[in-house]
Formats: C-alpha cells, sequence, structure tokens
C-alpha cells in the first residue's frame, strides 16, 4: 500500500504526522476483495458460486470499503510511524480528515491525522554500576515460638461453663442480635446464631464490653455508635441499639504447643509444624526484602534519569491518581500527614509522584527492550489463571473477559513484564546484603527528597512502577452493616506517595 506521509507538526515530544492513502489503492484492495468472495457466495437469483462481481459491489462494496478503510488506518498508520523512525510513547490517536463516505464510495483519498507522543531520547543508566542495600532477617527460634503460640491460642476449644456462670473475656458466645438505629431495623442489622470472641475486636467499639457478665439466656440491650468512618455511610457516626440474646457460653481451653496441636493443623508432629513456620516466616521475611531491594532500585534509578516526559502520560497517570485523592477528600478519609494541605499543595505533590511513574516506566521499558525482554503467553496465561482465582465460580467469565479485551489483558502483562525487567536488573547490580531487625525490615520507608513527606504503608505489595499498569483502586470492603468491624479502609493516598511507585 502506497502512502504519502507528511510531518504536520513537532513540539517537544509531541508529534502530528499526516498520511494520505491513494483511492485507487483502496479500489484495488475491494476489487480483489470482491473476487475473493463472489465465487463463494450464494444469492436469491443467481447460481452459487456465479454471483457477477459488479452486483457483489452493488450489494456490498460500501460496507466492504469501511472494512478496508479500517485495515487502512491501522495498516497505514503503523508504516507511517515506521518510515519515519519514530517510537510511539503511548497509543497514538488517529483523526480522519477526509469525507468518511466519499472515501467509502471511492471519490476521495483516505486522508488522516497521527497524533502521537513520542519516546523522549534518553541512555539508560549503567545498572552495573549501581550500588543496592538489600536488608534481610532470618526468623528466630523465638519468633517461631511466638507463632506457635499464636497458631495454639486461634485453633484453641472451648467447652460450656456450667448454667448460669456469667460470661467472661476470652470467652466464646452465641448469639442472636437485631440493631435498631432511632427505634427502626436496618439492613444487615440482625444475625442468628453468631459466633463471638469477648475481647477480639471484631465488633463496633462497645459491643463486646457490654456483654461480658451475660448468662445463656439472658437478653440484653446493648446502646453503642457507630464509628464516624464506618464503611456503611447512612450509619456513620449514629447512635445504635442492638437486642442481643446470648444462646451459649463457652470458656476457652489452655492453648497448649504440643503433638495435638500439630495434629488438628494436619502437620503429624511439633518438629514438622515448626519447620513449616520457619518456612513460612522466611518467605514473608523474604518478600519484605526483595520489596525494600526494588524500591531501592526505582529510587537509584529516578535518581539517575532526568529527560523530557510525554505531557499526556504525565496528565493520564496524574487523572488516575486524582480521582482517587479526591475521593477520599470528599470522604474525609485523607491520611494525617495529608490533612490539613490545601488542593493545590496536594496536587503539586502528586503530580510529582505521577511524573515519577510515568518516567520509570519509560526507563523500565527500555532497558527491557535492550535486554529483550519478553512476556511469553503462557506467563500471560498464569497471570490470567492468578486473576481468575480471585473470583471464585466465575472462572470461565475472567478467561473470555481478558481473552475478548486485548487491552485489559495488557494491563495485566505489563506487571508481569516490570516483574522479568526488575529481577534482571537484580542480577546486573552490586546488590549487598544487611542483615537487619525485623522491626527495621517493617519499618515505612520514607519519600526521597522532593516528593512530599515521608509516609505510611511503603512495604506490602508491588511497586506498579510501569506506566502502563493500571493505578491501584480501593477494595471493595462490601456494604453490610452488621456490628462486625470490616476490612481495613482502602490504600491511603499517604501509602501510595510513600511507595511512589504503586
Amino acid at each position: 500500500m502506497s502512502l504519502q506521509v507528511v510531518d504536520k507538526s513537532s513540539e517537544g515530544l509531541s508529534r502530528v504526522i499526516g498520511v494520505t492513502v491513494p483511492a485507487a489503492d483502496l479500489t484495488t484492495k475491494l476489487d480483489a476483495k470482491i473476487q475473493e468472495m463472489a465465487p463463494q457466495m450464494r444469492l436469491k437469483g443467481f447460481r452459487p458460486g456465479k454471483v457477477p462481481p459488479a452486483h457483489v459491489r452493488r450489494m456490498f462494496g460500501r460496507d466492504l470499503m469501511r472494512e478496508i478503510v479500517q485495515d487502512a488506518l491501522k495498516e497505514g498508520s503503523e508504516q507511517a510511524l515506521t518510515s519515519a523512525n519514530l517510537r510511539a510513547a503511548s497509543s497514538p490517536e488517529l483523526k480522519m480528515t477526509s469525507d468518511v463516505e466519499k472515501v467509502a464510495a471511492g471519490q476521495e483519498d483516505l486522508a488522516f491525522e497521527i497524533e502521537l507522543e513520542v519516546m523522549p531520547d534518553f541512555t539508560p543508566v549503567d545498572v552495573s554500576s549501581l550500588q543496592l542495600t538489600r536488608p534481610v532477617y532470618q526468623p528466630s527460634e523465638e519468633d517461631i515460638e511466638a507463632e506457635l503460640k499464636t497458631l495454639a491460642e486461634q485453633s484453641r476449644t472451648y467447652t460450656d461453663r456450667a448454667q448460669g456462670e456469667p460470661a467472661q473475656d476470652g470467652d466464646q458466645l452465641t448469639i442472636d442480635f437485631v440493631g435498631r438505629v432511632g427505634g427502626e431495623t436496618f439492613e444487615g442489622g440482625a444475625a442468628e446464631d453468631m459466633e463471638l470472641t469477648l475481647g477480639s475486636g471484631r465488633f463496633i467499639p462497645g459491643f463486646e464490653e457490654q456483654l461480658v457478665g451475660a448468662q445463656v439466656g439472658e437478653t440484653r440491650t446493648l446502646s453503642v455508635t457507630f464509628p464516624e468512618q464506618y464503611q456503611a455511610a447512612h450509619l456513620a457516626g449514629k447512635a445504635a441499639e442492638f437486642e442481643t440474646t446470648v444462646k451459649a457460653v463457652r470458656a476457652p481451653q489452655e492453648a497448649a504447643v504440643d503433638e495435638a496441636l500439630a495434629e488438628r493443623l494436619g502437620l503429624g508432629t511439633l518438629d514438622a509444624l515448626r519447620d513449616a513456620i520457619r518456612k513460612n516466616l522466611s518467605d514473608q521475611y523474604g518478600a519484605a526484602s526483595r520489596f525494600k531491594l526494588k524500591r531501592a532500585l526505582l529510587d537509584a534509578l529516578d535518581k539517575a534519569h532526568d529527560f523530557p516526559l510525554p505531557p499526556r502520560m504525565v496528565e493520564q497517570e496524574f487523572d488516575s491518581i486524582w480521582r482517587q485523592v479526591k475521593g477520599e477528600l470528599e470522604q474525609g478519609s485523607l491520611s494525617e500527614e495529608d490533612q490539613g494541605k490545601d488542593e493545590e499543595t496536594l496536587k503539586a505533590e502528586y503530580r510529582r509522584i505521577a511524573e515519577r511513574r510515568v518516567r520509570l516506566g519509560l526507563v523500565l521499558a527500555e532497558l527491557g527492550r535492550a535486554e529483550n525482554v519478553q512476556v511469553s503467553d503462557a506467563e500471560l496465561q498464569n497471570a490470567i489463571m492468578a486473576e481468575a482465582r480471585n473470583y471464585p465460580g466465575q472462572e470461565r467469565q475472567v478467561f473470555d473477559f481478558y481473552r475478548q479485551n486485548p487491552q485489559a489483558s495488557a494491563q495485566l502483562r505489563a506487571p508481569v513484564y516490570e516483574e522479568k525487567v526488575v529481577e534482571l536488573l537484580f542480577s546486573k547490580a552490586q546488590v549487598t546484603d544487611q542483615p537487619v531487625s525485623k522491626e527495621a525490615l517493617s519499618a515505612d520507608d520514607d519519600l526521597p527528597e522532593g516528593y512530599g513527606d515521608a509516609g505510611e504503608g511503603a512495604a506490602g505489595g508491588d511497586a506498579g512502577a510501569s506506566a502502563s499498569a493500571p493505578a491501584e483502586t480501593a477494595s471493595d470492603t462490601g456494604e453490610s452493616a452488621a456490628p462486625e468491624t470490616q476490612a481495613a479502609p482502602a490504600k491511603k493516598p499517604r501509602a501510595r506517595k510513600a511507595k511512589t511507585e504503586g
């Protein structure tokens, strides 16, 4: 396909390219398509395979030409970028400048513009020159014994107290309850045969404490107040009464660390249980060490590169971050570090975070390209399988969704690609292990200088530095209005700032 390519605009990293595909080329493709289809067509009034090409053109020519135009737009844009030796930093936008109907009728050349931002020209740092420190911690015998004690307490058994014996803190109760606000029941505010361990903190403040001393068969009216930040907004901060009936009171038995505990947990022997705990702790601390090392790598890459960033990419990244920040502003759930700052200050800080994420995404992409890092179909399939496991019973729908949505698949491919690049960079950089305390390994990291105040939440989870990776979203905590405390709230913006790459 012959093209006429013209540079129409060049400003910074932004480009506008004009492309023209001659109408004669489109007509040639249409003729070839008709010649291919006609022998296979079955139309009323014609013998099978004997439909004249002219009739096919008259009946289906415009629809076929529209398909050819779509193919020409894709093929033409790829050829134009290749001929101009341009590497797009993000997906180009196509804008038709010719009359679509006239093009479909073969009366006008196909003309369109490609608006894009190109990859900035920069030389990545020599990764072998980077000196990184990986904090490491090996689980001690005290850690293992503490885990054993916790497991014993979690798997402890309970026996019924004597009739009339009051409930004590630590007892397990079976209760029915009905909640009312302003004298009216509300959805999710009632339950039957619910087990509750007094002192566990599962229910809203004041609920469990008022059941201490209760006896089997006793009904108490518990007066409580929903927390101001309760996930069901229509109940937040409101006073409520729960009419609660105690149906069973059971006392905890001694939480012994012995062979019986190992057998209850399916490990057979206490030594096998200790070995399993040691491995689990080692895996946890190893993951924390890797997270810290990745953070150090990204900080080093960020510090080592300074080049112009594609404005549109930065704006998209900032908009993604700011939507969540704005939502938390409206909900009054900003972190302590962000509270009291005006919107202009917050926007400036989060724009720097967006710039960092885009810069790191481009650097990782370039380093990966130079090393020919690829994500195989099998690796992408594993990522889809991992995602599908988050939706039990809907695995087939998840697979179909990603199979039918290339853009969604690309969002899963991006973090896989990033992790492969990061692992490669670990092997090339100068990495020194440094033994640290357990507390130091789990401590939050401060932001690098220039990105705002130090914040919380620097550990836990992937960094997500790739600019093409989706921004993290709030987790769905549900709308149950029962007095049981719900899952932790979505990550605060400050946690995102502290990580700066996720």
